[in-house]
């Protein structure tokens, strides 16, 4: 625990509900500007809760941008925006060495050194583009020319993929997919949530954000939610969930058995016990029970099961099938 976490939010139980009470702080600022999606917003903010990184799909137009500006404004953090192209390349997003006029290399940061980082249309580029921003992500640093670049803390991916129109894409594969700790859809809003948007976007208006939190601080509740205790029996039920959804195994169903060609690995159970503790904090609890592990559930788990052609010719969603578990 940093020392001086401890002198401002006291116990741990005193720091839990100093984080429920900033979760809701934050989405009630960033409800400023983002109209509905509240549980795009939730995601958000609990995976970086966690140190995660998110995946946003969501057909072009609903804001996604805009909703991670808005999340990197009220968080008092560092933000960049990436457009991947096909003709990035690694060195565009993580930086280069160049020749001084001292005759010696000199290390140019790329986008990538930044606290929040929007990846925006990440299937766009080609997998060694790709690999070089998971890469990133999972060590929280960068090599260039045999040196080691630290990452700014906190550090987070929020990716962005257009589930329509997949000509000249290169889809990520499961392997790079299970490195994201959630996968957020963004669906359309309501007839009244679109009324009050195209309201207030279609005015001169302006609308001054409030500094919620801090990156130490953001890094003290990351720490904090890493502490939290759980019981065995709800950290068995987390671990059982993501061994049911691998086929022909010790606690796989019929149904997984009959429409699955491979489930969740062990990446899955350590988020779903992350992702229950924080859904847990948040809701000013100290300890999370089977019902904070099923509320972020299909985040975690709905990239990282495959369906097999069965699946898809009788029309059953993943969705559906993580419902089922449920």
């Amino acid at each position: 625990m940093s020392t001086q976490g401890q002198q401002k939010f006291g116990s741990d139980v005193e720091a839990v509900k100093a984080l429920s009470s900033c979760y809701h702080n934050l989405m009630d600022e960033i409800g400023k500007v983002i109209i509905g999606q509240k549980h795009v917003v939730k995601g958000v903010l609990l995976s970086i809760f966690c140190d995660g990184h998110s995946l946003l799909v969501g057909v072009p137009g609903l804001a996604k941008t805009l909703l991670v500006k808005t999340i990197s404004d009220v968080l008092d953090l560092d933000f960049k925006r990436i457009q991947f192209t096909p003709d990035l390349m690694p060195s565009d997003i993580t930086g280069s060495e160049i020749l001084g006029d001292d005759r010696s290399f000199k290390f140019i940061k790329g986008p990538l050194f930044t606290n929040i980082l929007l990846a925006d249309e990440i299937n766009r580029t080609p997998p060694k583009t790709q690999a070089a921003l998971l890469e990133s992500m999972q060590e929280r640093s960068v090599t260039i020319g045999g040196d080691m670049h630290k990452l700014p803390l906190p550090f987070f991916v929020l990716a962005t993929q257009n589930p329509i129109e997949q000509e000249g894409t290169y889809p990520l594969p499961e392997a790079q997919l299970d490195r994201f700790m959630f996968n957020i859809t963004l669906g359309y809003p309501s007839f009244e949530e679109e009324v009050n948007v195209v309201r207030s976007t279609t005015t001169d208006q302006k609308v001054e954000l409030n500094k919620i939190v801090s990156g130490e601080e953001i890094r003290y509740f990351q720490q904090l939610i890493r502490r939290i205790p759980i019981a065995d029996n709800v950290l068995e039920y987390a671990v059982k969930l993501s061994a049911k959804t691998r086929p022909n195994t010790e606690y796989s169903t019929a149904e997984v058995n009959n429409y699955l060609s491979w489930g969740a690995g062990p990446r899955a159970s350590q988020y779903l016990v992350l992702g229950a503790k924080a859904h847990a904090a948040i809701s000013g609890k100290f300890s999370p029970d089977i019902e904070d592990v099923k509320a972020v559930a299909p985040l975690i788990l709905r990239h990282r099961i495959v369906k097999n052609y069965k699946a898809e010719a009788e029309g059953l969603s993943i969705e559906k099938i993580i419902q089922n578990l449920l």
